[in-house]
């Protein structure tokens, strides 16, 4: 798995939480208990599925002078 940096997770994490708030399937198994623990926060849910790796959200980086070309 990719280390993410803090930015990057923030932004994983809101975008998979407005998701679900909007009213997308959970990718991990909550019972009740679980969802009354996390009191139905979309935030802490999409926290759960970061953490076992299965938001399907991809980080692209660019590398600096990544796609420049030299000046011949």
């Amino acid at each position: 798995m990719m280390k993410y940096t803090k930015y990057e997770t923030a932004r994983v994490i809101g975008a998979r939480a407005l998701q679900i708030s909007m009213g997308a399937p959970f990718l991990v198994k909550l019972n009740d208990e679980d969802l009354q623990k996390l009191r139905f926060n979309p935030v802490e849910i999409a926290k759960k599925e970061f953490d076992a790796g299965v938001i399907p959200i991809e980080v692209k980086r660019t590398m600096p002078n990544e796609g420049k070309r030299k000046a011949a």
